[in-house]
């Protein structure tokens, strides 16, 4: 990203600041609402490059530290995205469906995933041909609805510091979960969401894909940035260690 107005030019043509029908407004957005244009909602795009840059600056500092993000959106203009660049960033995410307890009841989705390893291996080995046909196919359909729900997170192995969400209205239960638990939440909100229920909100249409696209690729952005000063530090620290030690 060069300067402001190149990024506030980025994210115009993108349509990040198209919201909904006037009519379907929270109140509680009007901080982040520029005009009312044909019966629609016009963000604020300055409020948007506020929130991005506060988001991004604040996933960097969890990356460098070691700390896990989960992105989260199941709705159909982001699911691709969300699984896309949070396996390139190597972190872990739910694109398909917000499993009630993800957090709240982290041990039983561990035991899940258990589960899912064990479908795994039978479908992997020989012993698939030893179940009937009408028991293959009931253990197939098993492995692909667990698959779809749990792929995402089985490299979780504890809770995450960080929530990205595409949608807080959508994903109001990993929303309420979050908060019970402390967990931070970072969320691109559309002008009918409560910015109240979300630690960094980044005004913007939630709805379209190019502008759930620029969003999420920026955010994991940062996180790559924030992974590799950390990588950076880390070998600065082992040939430190060396030179001591050689000393």
């Amino acid at each position: 990203m060069a300067d402001s107005s190149s990024l506030v030019q980025e994210l115009v043509d993108a349509g990040v600041h198209f919201g909904h029908r006037a009519s379907l407004w929270n109140p509680k957005m009007a901080p982040y609402i520029y005009a009312r244009k044909n019966l629609i909602h016009i963000i604020d795009v300055r409020e948007t490059v506020r929130g991005l840059l506060r988001a991004k600056k604040y996933l960097r500092q969890v990356a460098e530290s070691g700390g896990l993000i989960l992105f989260v959106g199941t709705k159909r203009q982001a699911s691709e995205t969300i699984s896309r660049e949070a396996a390139r960033c190597g972190m872990p995410f739910v694109s398909e469906r917000w499993l009630g307890g993800a957090l709240t009841n982290f041990r039983t989705i561990r035991s899940r995933l258990s589960r899912l390893e064990e479908l795994e291996a039978i479908r992997d080995g020989e012993q698939i041909n030893s179940y009937s046909k009408k028991m293959q196919s009931a253990l197939n359909r098993e492995y692909r609805k667990m698959f779809r729900n749990l792929n995402g997170i089985r490299t979780m192995s504890r809770l995450p510091e960080c929530l990205i969400i595409v949608d807080p209205k959508k994903e109001k239960n990993a929303i309420s979960e979050a908060q019970k638990l402390g967990v931070a939440t970072v969320a691109l909100i559309d002008t009918d969401c409560d910015p109240d229920v979300v630690d960094l909100p980044i005004p913007g249409n939630d709805d379209s894909m190019r502008s759930i696209e620029l969003i999420v690729k920026m955010l994991s952005d940062a996180i790559v940035a924030g992974k590799s000063q950390a990588a950076v530090q880390s070998q600065y620290a082992s040939e430190g260690a060396e030179v001591a030690v050689g000393a």
